[in-house]
């Protein structure tokens, strides 16, 4: 046994591995007492190799036999060390080739992403979150404003005398009340009341609207030529938030269009080679007045081609612009030269909501109204010879709001008179029948769908919805100068393909003074047969109950007889470009992974056997040490 005070001193610090001048000059002193140990050290490498061919050390010898225990525990911890590390470089090798793999995946989809007209994939909509703006079922009441309809049997005479009796009852009731602001004896009668607002008359649907004291409405509630009243409401815009299958025709094919207009025109979903490529008859629009009832127009912008003209401005004050930008977007959809379906068709602003996008529901039945009475009016024009070419007019409403009777029998009545009219489905994710004048019935309910063929994660749906449009991205004019552009999404998007569309398929009709004229078509005709040509399973994530049918123009054919002949198209959802790329990324994954595997086996052989061989070595060099001794 190595004595207590040498011993310590040379066996402590090679115990520890660290190899030092110490060691040298414990070596010496090792030297210097050989003589005296030389019995001792025998003994010790006697005991070694008889604990060697054991096969183990035991705890209680450690300390003694510490020389040879330490180089062994410093040489095995470094063994240990060059295993860990080398399956360290193992896990960034295979890291490094997964990270390499994704970026290639990222950056060949950037073409696509690209090509898509700047189709944004954010994470608000990866989470499923609803869509920018939009509506909400809950409309916000306007304080003591009022939309009275008429019964049906109400005659012209009867609507005058009852506005005459409300003025009446209205000014009486002013009078008192500024009477007790005078004495001040009433602080509720220092507001003042307004009156009769709006007088309707669409066909059917008669009726005023107005802001009155609560006296006012109790004895207009009574009144027997009253059929129901609504509360007045704000209603707001709508937010932004393959070949195979086409029937071939001789149209114009517009190259670098959006996709909204190419998808509409192919049955199949797009590709690289149709992507933005829209296929249409040159005449389309041609002889069709579009009503677009929503925040005005630039009808300024290049590229109406001077088409578009300003129709009406309805809330009282505001000036005759779009401030706002949502209406110039719809009316481009509609009838621009570059960006819109029926590329002829003539834009009326009808201007129901301000340039912070939202507005009376008055308002809104007062611009469907003025929609009405100018079709009505063109009609007469054209049967008196002095409107050659008239095809007809549409409409298009991208806003909307909580349910409410008065819209959407206003909305209807509107479509009984004469005008086609395409609604925006709301953008909520939620039951369209909830909404109006989405839940209207006879306009056509237009939901958004995405490039990919799926319904647009913001679009309403259900059984009130008739049909699905492009609604996500969409690229189309703006507000700011006559060139100006802008991409936004939304079913108000949607809507304006359905009415550009309903524009575009009235074209294609002999006109009125034609000597081929047969019959006007009528909406409910025009709707029915939209539907009925339309691309049938074409999209993804559809609820129950909801129709899939994605709009279709007839692939640029003119002849509206032979589009309407042809029917549907029924079609699978293939899976989509994205899809087929996040497949094709797998299963290289999965062949990178499985060469990444059999590559760490191997490694790991080869660092077995390497371990084995470096343990060889250390006892090699253990032996040798010791038969220096």
């Amino acid at each position: 046994r190595l004595g207590p005070r040498d011993g310590a001193a040379c066996v402590t610090p090679l115990h520890t591995g660290c190899f030092s001048d110490r060691h040298r000059s414990c070596g010496a002193a090792w030297a210097h007492r050989k003589d005296t140990y030389t019995s001792s050290t025998a003994q010790a490498r006697s005991m070694y190799h008889e604990l060697r061919a054991r096969g183990r050390f035991t705890e209680s010898l450690t300390y003694q036999y510490s020389l040879p225990s330490a180089i062994i525990s410093t040489l095995r911890r470094q063994q240990h060390l060059f295993i860990v590390s080398i399956l360290l470089i193992t896990v960034c090798v295979v890291c490094s080739l997964h990270l390499s793999l994704i970026m290639r995946t990222s950056l060949a989809a950037l073409p696509l992403v690209a090509v898509a007209q700047a189709v944004v994939f954010d994470a608000d909509a990866a989470l499923g979150k609803s869509a920018p703006g939009g509506s909400s079922v809950e409309a916000q009441i306007i304080p003591d404003s009022y939309i009275i309809k008429f019964k049906d049997h109400v005659d012209d005479s009867a609507v005058q005398d009852h506005h005459t009796w409300v003025t009446e009852k209205h000014n009486g009731g002013e009078q008192q009340r500024l009477e007790l602001r005078k004495r001040s004896l009433d602080s509720t009668a220092a507001e003042i009341f307004s009156g009769m607002k709006h007088a309707f008359n669409i066909g059917k649907f008669r009726g005023y609207s107005g802001h009155f004291h609560e006296s006012t409405m109790d004895e207009i509630r009574n009144h027997p030529d009253v059929d129901y009243i609504e509360p007045d409401r704000l209603v707001q815009i709508m937010r932004p938030v393959d070949a195979e299958g086409d029937h071939k025709c001789d149209g114009e094919t517009e190259k670098q269009a959006p996709w909204g207009l190419a998808r509409i025109s192919h049955r199949e979903r797009l590709n690289f080679g149709t992507f933005n490529k829209y296929l249409f008859a040159a005449d389309g629009g041609e002889g069709v007045d579009a009503y677009v009832i929503d925040t005005g127009c630039n009808t300024e912008h290049v590229d109406f081609e001077g088409r578009a003209k300003w129709g009406k401005t309805i809330p009282s004050g505001d000036e005759d612009e779009d401030g706002n930008g949502h209406g110039t977007h719809c009316s481009g959809t509609i009838a621009g030269k570059k960006y819109g379906v029926a590329k002829k068709a003539n834009i009326y602003a009808v201007k129901v909501l301000r340039s912070n996008g939202s507005g009376s529901m008055s308002d809104v039945v007062k611009g469907v109204e003025y929609a009405a009475e100018s079709h009505a009016a063109q009609v007469k024009a054209a049967k008196d010879g002095k409107r050659k070419g008239f095809k007809g007019s549409v409409a298009n409403m991208s806003l909307g709001g909580g349910k409410t009777m008065a819209l959407d029998a206003a909305v209807n009545a509107a479509v009984d008179a004469g005008v086609h009219f395409a609604v925006a489905a709301g953008n909520d994710n939620a039951d369209a029948c909830n909404y109006s004048p989405a839940a209207a019935g006879k306009p056509l309910t237009v939901g958004a769908s995405a490039l990919d063929d799926s319904r647009a994660y913001f679009s309403n749906y259900g059984k009130c919805t008739d049909i699905f449009a492009p609604g996500l991205s969409i690229l189309s004019t703006w507000i700011g100068s006559k060139y100006a552009v802008n991409t936004i999404s939304g079913t108000s998007m949607a809507s304006p393909h359905i009415c550009g569309l309903l524009a575009y398929y009235l074209s294609l009709q002999p006109a009125s003074d034609s000597e081929f004229a047969v019959a006007t078509i009528s909406p409910q005709t025009l709707k029915h047969n939209l539907i009925s040509v339309s691309t049938e399973g074409a999209l993804s994530d559809m609820p129950d109950k909801t129709p899939n049918k994605l709009a279709w123009n007839g692939g640029g054919c003119s002849n509206f007889s032979d589009i309407v002949s042809q029917g549907g198209y029924r079609t699978t959802h293939a899976p989509s470009m994205l899809e087929m790329m996040e497949e094709a990324a797998k299963d290289k994954m999965s062949l990178v992974t499985h060469k990444v595997t059999a590559g760490a086996d191997k490694l790991a052989e080869k660092v077995e056997k390497l371990a084995e061989k470096l343990h060889d070595m250390v006892d090699d060099e253990i032996d040798d040490f010791l038969a220096d001794m």
